[in-house]
């Protein structure tokens, strides 16, 4: 019966060595299987990996390759690099050796995945982002010397046990390098403090669109505010709310600040007293509900729903700019 040993190395900062290490060790455990089991535990002391950096600092694209099912993840990794703020771009490694390595430029950084660590195809990008100075970042499963050699930073995520039944279809290392990359992405989001309103300018279609739509994308504005200025006649004020077919009618002041609104509420409220003979006002509610038009569509619908009104204004210093009515929200299956 084998021998086991645990190997433990404790790290901090020590992105330039640390791969070098593990290759050496398995390399002599390796010459050493007939007598021993090993497993090499690596503990690190929260330090700031250098792919985080490399890839924020690039003023160019993030380059991503990779052939057959890692080629796959390499394409879904690209999409949300450049979804969510980090411009990228997928390069096939075998057209790239037809030409499209002329794609890749000094300023960008090429990012591969490739889980044998031995794949051919991948050897011209390799050696071209080596000549050209341009930083390459390897993902991979099996790290080697000439990988380490060659690439900026390699990080490997271990010799894993395809699902297959047989250890042959990419199944669990795909999934492996679907989660790094994934991980990538989000920590350069949070790197570069990529925002929700962010988001929506690279994403405007779709129910994640609409779900980050902005007040002042969907309000309306201009000649078609409900609004009337100063102390007037309800009778005035009525013909004016009919017209805009709101349900409702701002109250501005000689400066053009929202001082009240009034609502069909107010007005089946007051019926039966004199209601055309009354000023505005005696029946407007004072300082109403309003937004901001940089806020999101669906909080606007929160603060409605919440206060149990169908419509708000948007203001920008008190003054009304737009309006929101909740049937907008439910038009765009906000609601």
């Amino acid at each position: 019966m084998k021998k086991k040993i645990s190997i433990v190395t404790p790290t901090y900062n020590e992105d330039q060595n640390i791969e070098k290490l593990i290759f050496e060790i398995k390399k002599i455990m390796n010459s050493l299987q007939s007598k021993y089991d090993y497993e090499h535990i690596v503990i690190d002391n929260n330090s700031k990996d250098n792919t985080i950096n490399i890839l924020k600092k690039t003023s160019g694209k993030i380059v991503v390759t990779g052939v057959g099912k890692s080629g796959i993840i390499a394409k879904k990794i690209a999409s949300t690099l450049s979804s969510t703020g980090s411009p990228s771009q997928f390069i096939h490694s075998t057209e790239a050796s037809h030409g499209d390595l002329g794609m890749i430029n000094k300023k960008d950084v090429v990012l591969a995945f490739t889980f044998s660590g031995k794949t051919i195809e991948l050897n011209d990008i390799f050696i071209y982002s080596k000549e050209k100075k341009i930083p390459l970042i390897i993902i991979t499963g099996k790290s080697n010397s000439k990988l380490e050699n060659i690439s900026t930073t390699c990080i490997e995520i271990s010799n894993l046990k395809e699902a297959c039944p047989l250890n042959l279809t990419p199944t669990t290392s795909t999934t492996a390098m679907l989660v790094l990359g994934d991980a990538i992405a989000v920590s350069l989001m949070t790197s570069k403090k990529f925002t929700k309103k962010n988001f929506y300018s690279y994403h405007p279609g779709g129910q994640l669109g609409k779900k980050l739509l902005l007040v002042k994308n969907v309000m309306h504005s201009g000649k078609k505010l409900p609004l009337i200025k100063g102390n007037v006649s309800m009778s005035t004020a009525i013909i004016e709310m009919t017209k805009k077919r709101f349900g409702c009618l701002g109250v501005v002041s000689k400066a053009n600040k929202l001082i009240g609104i009034i609502t069909d509420g107010d007005l089946r409220r007051h019926m039966g007293n004199s209601i055309l003979e009354k000023k505005t006002s005696y029946i407007m509610t004072k300082n109403p509900k309003t937004v901001n038009q940089d806020i999101f569509a669906i909080e606007a619908l929160n603060i409605m729903k919440k206060n149990k009104i169908t419509q708000v204004f948007v203001t920008t210093n008190n003054k009304p700019i737009g309006i929101l009515h909740i049937h907008d929200c439910i038009e765009l299956e906000l609601a």
